[in-house]
């Protein structure tokens, strides 16, 4: 059990070079190159998701801010990428570390607020009092929506890396437990792997989205 939390220690070395950072780098060689002289199905497999989510955060943006649906795609792609590969065999998972979720989310995060605080200050003035509030809760809306305001960035950081964590940590502990059963467990608990595994492809796909999504509608809220 000491070394259960071994798969997500990014100090680990290979031949004295720390490489684990490394393989999130490897997403580069996933994503579509666009220098063919006719569009292939490889392009078109990416291009058709691409524009459904292009469509989805226009939508939510209210407004047609390409530059902005541009950066959420992205930001989705590489989140999702990254989750699905800490699904192979070993291969670090860079998303289940708040060193790599904060990354993304506190930059962000930081970046509209500043935006908007400058920009739109009475508009975000508005936002601390919801509509119909009474005169004597304002005070104490206000304290409210500022902390829920500040946690923004760690929850969204903290609900990446706790979804990747718990779902490698169970299928690292079924995998542990299968070279101590008989042969009729075995092929149950391979039955039980197969299903978390296609589980958990779905869930790094989910978090992604739900990641770009909350990003996107804070993003709403600040234009």
């Amino acid at each position: 059990m000491t070394n259960l939390f071994s798969i997500f220690d990014p100090s680990t070395s290979l031949l004295n070079m720390k490489l684990n950072w490394t393989s999130t780098l490897i997403g580069l060689m996933m994503l579509p190159t666009h220098f063919w002289m006719m569009n292939n199905r490889y392009n078109t497999s990416w291009n058709m998701p691409l524009m459904i989510l292009s469509k989805e955060f226009n939508m939510l943006l209210s407004k047609n801010n390409k530059g902005t649906t541009l950066m959420m795609i992205s930001l989705f792609t590489m989140i999702m990428i990254n989750n699905l590969m800490g699904l192979f065999p070993y291969l670090f998972t860079s998303t289940s570390h708040l060193t790599m979720t904060l990354t993304l989310a506190l930059p962000l995060w930081l970046t509209l607020m500043l935006y908007g605080w400058m920009k739109n200050t009475e508009t975000m003035l508005t936002h601390l009092v919801p509509s119909g509030t009474p005169n004597i809760l304002m005070p104490f809306m206000v304290c409210i929506e500022t902390i829920s305001n500040i946690i923004r960035p760690g929850t969204l950081a903290v609900r990446l890396t706790a979804n990747m964590i718990a779902g490698h940590l169970i299928l690292t502990l079924l995998g542990n437990t299968s070279m101590s059963t008989s042969t009729n467990m075995l092929l149950l608990l391979l039955i039980i792997q197969m299903m978390l595994l296609m589980l958990e492809m779905a869930v790094a796909i989910i978090q992604g989205y739900v990641f770009a999504v909350l990003m996107t509608l804070y993003t709403s809220e600040v234009n």
